[in-house]
């Protein structure tokens, strides 16, 4: 802990100090010095309301209060029965006014301050060293006076909604600070005193938090808010009693607190001035894992309007108090009256105090840098000139030249500002010079039609990867004869994948190419190569690289031409001497060159037989994760996805191409991969790629990927033939789902209207006629085709008899005299037990089947089973005897003999019990047959691809290694 002295002083040095008197005091009339004291164990409080010290100072261990023009003070408190840590208290005229010595008890603190509107003095025991726990854990005790703790030690919270205002009230004995603040979802309020917070009359449902929970600490106690981002806190203290606001607007703005740095005696450090800080707490926070340092204070509201972020600790916005978050593990907060202290044992982070110095000297005699000969022509070396001050000296220089040449606003000159922009571009400091231009652009409208201002800001676009803004620079009319500015938009439109106008712009500017730095003349020749081998032009493209390799580059560049170089090779059918070469560039320690060198070689071995596929599949799926975000890592996952098409790992191959079209989006190999991508899931879904896998594979391949479905009649033919393959397997249920996402989300109008018919079928199937009803009326339409209304109608009708509503069934057949209507109204009589009409259909649907030898197909046998029963319960013998004659032979080679046995024989013959004609009576024979002519209707129907489907088939498939692009 420091010494009385120590505080005095630094009381003094931070400008807290009491103030000096006026001239001419000694004219003022007298005013009485009020002083009130109040005292508790470990605190005496000593306030001078109104009467404020006109300075003070140490005389020994003596502090003295210099009061202007006061008459003298009543003392009897003082040396009567003086307070805890105060020795003695005598007053004397000065030479200057009243003067008040106050003798502090041995071993006591002393500190000095001023909170709401009154100066004070603290006198308190001097901790024992031994019981300190280290300055970043260490709570600081709270300053007041009297004890703020109601009896019983609680303190009921009061509620009170107005309108969208929510106002929580507490009430506590005595005045005590309080610090408000909001850290992500939660608000919290601190007060510097322990007790139990009674919240239960918290309103239920209100829209201004979500919950809110009391914090009891070991020397404070807190609220912890949870609400929404739009609910806005402020605070008011009312005498003893702090209101919290909560609501969609400020109830009141807070005062604003001052932060300043302080390393005159020591370490950096910072310093808030925050009048009336009573302590400093640290308070856990649940929700982060960690500690805050929370300093309370007295009213008025005072906070920090404006988070502030640094390399030790970050200051959280507050509306009453402070809040600060520790980054750094030793770092200490104390509170000293009216100041804050924020610092570590060897000081904080903080930017050099000679900084001002620094920029406010000259760094060396250099001018401006001048303008280049041609707008769009970068001077690199000339530029990046720093004179023998360095770079930093430079750019303080130039920064505070540029400073003060915008301060004069608009209008203004912009040299100063330019000469930056042109320093910050010499030594390739793009992003920092785009800052620089974006500001004088803002500034200064008028500069947006300057050539040089618009060739700065797109190279300084083109040099940090902002290629499409770069285009938009150097299409300005101001630059259109520049040669310098055509380099560039060759540059660009190289990038960007069009390389036809690339190599045009190239040649605009070839008269321009030498006035550039030899790094960048070989960055254009190469770049130049690229659009030229991308085009087939590979003499053009081995002059260019022939030009670059003669200058004198970084080893980055060098790479990427041998990188070029290698391409180049493997264009010209040189195998050996491209592999050799992207072995070399693979070395590279840019991984822009390293990746697509790995990249290329891979590709190259592969496809020389040299690795195996899974071998090239290992190490194509670490390069992917080894560079990312640009051309390299598309190419890599479109060399990837289709070795896992090859090798029929197609659910891999879908995953591993659509992750490149998310992460990428904008780069110009995107299509292409997106491309890949429809291409792939056509052939595996349309073209029957896939077929090999098992039904409900494909089905959950084609749900995993339904977002690449086509839209028109290929994304319905892949459904069509996803379907066939579930019936055909009897998956009738997940067969039903994708019908009904066609029918609800895809279809409209008369294929509507089909497919909804395909489904009410499958629903029978299925035995769901409630859903094949649905399927039908969801679907209704005018002017079907007629075949397909007859088809409607069918399905309807013997949905509505399976439900029950045979006579509906009828009436909605009426005047069809098909084959197919037949069979639905021996459906519905045999349902309705008209046994002589149910004999006599299923009899005339059979014809004269009799008289051919082959066996009865299973629909067959089960409408000869059903009629002969029905004759048999109809007691018509003799159509029962017409029956066992003419098909006894084709009954005996039946698939169930027996069965067809017992229904031919009748009642009459004796031989059906109970048991057997319940087995008779059964239709599943019958639906068997009908489910499995559906099925062949299915498989027929969609076996036959459209002619637009046709021909997508018979479409050449994609190379087995596509051209890959440079990244």
């Amino acid at each position: 802990m420091r010494s009385l002295r120590n505080v005095l002083a630094a009381l003094l040095s931070a400008g807290l100090a009491l103030s000096p008197a006026a001239p001419g005091w000694a004219n003022a009339p007298l005013r009485p010095i009020d002083i009130r004291v109040g005292q508790s164990k470990e605190l005496t409080h000593i306030a001078f309301p109104g009467s404020d010290p006109a300075s003070s100072r140490m005389d020994g261990k003596d502090l003295v209060l210099r009061f202007a023009r006061a008459s003298s003070p009543e003392l009897v408190q003082l040396k009567i029965a003086p307070p805890r840590f105060v020795k003695a208290a005598t007053v004397a005229a000065g030479p200057t006014g009243l003067e008040l010595r106050l003798t502090p008890a041995d071993g006591a603190l002393l500190r000095t301050g001023r909170a709401d509107g009154a100066s004070y003095v603290n006198l308190s025991a001097a901790p024992d060293p031994a019981a300190q726990a280290g300055p970043a854990q260490k709570d600081q005790p709270p300053v007041r006076g009297a004890d703020p703790v109601p009896a019983g030690g609680l303190v009921r919270m009061q509620a009170d909604l107005s309108g969208r205002m929510l106002q929580l009230k507490f009430p506590w004995k005595a005045p005590l600070g309080a610090a408000v603040f909001r850290r992500g979802d939660v608000i919290w309020m601190v007060f510097d005193a322990r007790a139990r917070l009674d919240i239960s009359a918290a309103p239920r449902g209100s829209p201004q938090f979500r919950k809110i929970e009391a914090v009891e600490g070991k020397d404070y106690s807190a609220l912890r808010i949870t609400a929404p981002p739009t609910t806005l806190a402020s605070v008011e203290a009312q005498g003893a009693t702090w209101v919290l606001n909560l609501g969609s607007a400020m109830a009141g703005q807070p005062q604003g607190v001052t932060m300043k740095r302080d390393d005159a005696d020591g370490p950096a450090s910072l310093q808030v001035q925050m009048a009336g800080s009573t302590g400093v707490f640290w308070v856990d926070d649940p929700a982060a894992g960690d500690r805050l340092a929370v300093v309370t204070a007295l009213g008025p509201a005072k906070g920090l309007e404006q988070r502030r972020a640094m390399v030790d600790s970050v200051l959280l916005a507050s509306t009453q108090g402070l809040a600060i978050q520790p980054v750094a593990e030793d770092l200490a907060v104390s509170a000293d009256g009216d100041l804050v202290k924020i610092g570590r044992p060897r000081g904080l982070a903080l930017s050099p105090a000679t900084s001002q110095m620094r920029r406010a000297a000259p760094a060396a005699d250099l001018a401006l840098p001048a303008a280049a000969a041609l707008p769009g022509l970068i001077d690199f070396v000339g530029w990046s000139r720093t004179g023998p001050g360095g770079f930093m000296a430079r750019y303080e220089q130039l920064l505070a030249a540029a400073q003060d040449e915008s301060a004069k606003g608009k209008g203004a000159a912009v040299q100063a500002r330019l000469g930056l922009a042109r320093f910050l571009m010499g030594s390739q400091l793009g992003y920092e010079a785009i800052g620089v231009l974006n500001l004088l652009g803002k500034a200064n409208p008028a500069m947006l039609s300057d050539a040089e201002f618009r060739g700065l800001r797109g190279a300084a676009r083109a040099m940090t990867g902002r290629y499409h803004d770069a285009q938009a620079d150097f299409s300005s009319p101001a630059l259109v004869t520049d040669p310098a500015s055509a380099l560039w938009r060759g540059y660009v439109s190289e990038k960007v994948g069009d390389n036809a106008g690339a190599r045009e712009q190239f040649a605009k500017g070839r008269s321009a190419l030498f006035q550039f730095a030899p790094e960048w003349k070989a960055r254009f020749a190469r770049e130049n190569a690229e659009a030229a081998l991308a085009l087939g032009d590979l003499p053009t493209a081995r002059n260019e690289l022939t030009l670059a390799a003669g200058e004198r580059t970084s080893a980055e560049e060098a790479d990427a031409i041998r990188l070029t170089q290698a391409r180049l090779a493997e264009a010209s059918g040189q195998a050996d001497q491209a592999l050799a070469l992207y072995d070399q560039a693979g070395k590279s320690g840019y991984g822009g060159v390293a990746a697509p060198a790995l990249l290329h070689a891979v590709q190259l071995r592969l496809a020389s037989g040299k690795i195996k596929p899974q071998d090239a599949t290992a190490q194509l799926d670490m390069l992917r994760y080894r560079w990312r975000g640009d051309g390299t890592e598309l190419d890599t996952v479109r060399a990837l996805g289709h070795i896992f098409l090859s090798q029929g790992r197609y659910r891999e191959a879908l995953e591993t191409l659509r992750s490149a079209g998310h992460n990428s989006p904008d780069q110009p190999g995107a299509l292409a991969v997106a491309n890949d991508l429809s291409t792939a899931f056509r052939a595996l879904v349309l073209e029957g790629q896939a077929d090999g896998m098992q039904p409900i594979q494909s089905l959950a391949l084609f749900f995993d990927f339904k977002d690449l479905t086509p839209i028109g009649a290929d994304g319905d033919q892949m459904v069509r033939r996803l379907v066939k393959r579930l019936v055909d397997v009897d998956l009738l249920d997940q067969a039903g789902d994708l019908l009904k996402y066609q029918v609800e989300q895809r279809l409209d109008g008369v294929p509507k209207a089909q497919v909804a018919t395909d489904l009410a079928t499958i629903e029978l199937m299925a035995h769901k006629p409630e859903a094949a009803l649905e399927a039908i009326n969801s679907s209704r339409t005018t002017l079907l085709p007629t075949v397909l209304n007859a088809q409607r109608r069918l399905v309807e009708a013997r949905a509505l008899i399976a439900l029950g509503r045979g006579d509906h069934a009828l009436e909605l057949l009426q005047g069809d005299k098909s084959p197919e209507a037949t069979d639905v109204r021996a459906q519905a009589a045999w349902a309705q037990k008209s046994w002589p009409v149910a004999g006599a259909l299923l009899e005339g649907q059979l014809g004269d089947r009799w008289k051919r030898p082959e066996p009865l197909s299973a629909e067959e046998q089960g409408r000869l089973m059903r009629a002969g029963v029905a004759y048999s319960l109809a007691g018509d013998d003799a159509a029962l005897a017409r029956l066992r004659t003419r098909f006894a032979k084709l009954a005996e080679a039946a698939g169930a003999p027996d069965g067809m046995k017992v229904a031919l024989a009748g009642l009459s013959e004796g031989t059906l019990n109970a048991g057997d004609f319940a087995k008779t009576a059964s239709d599943a024979a019958v639906f068997t047959g009908w489910v499995a002519a559906m099925k062949r209707r299915f498989h027929d129907r969609l076996a036959a691809p459209p002619a637009a489907v046709a021909k997508v088939a018979t479409a050449p498939a994609p190379p087995a290694r596509p051209a890959i692009k440079k990244g």
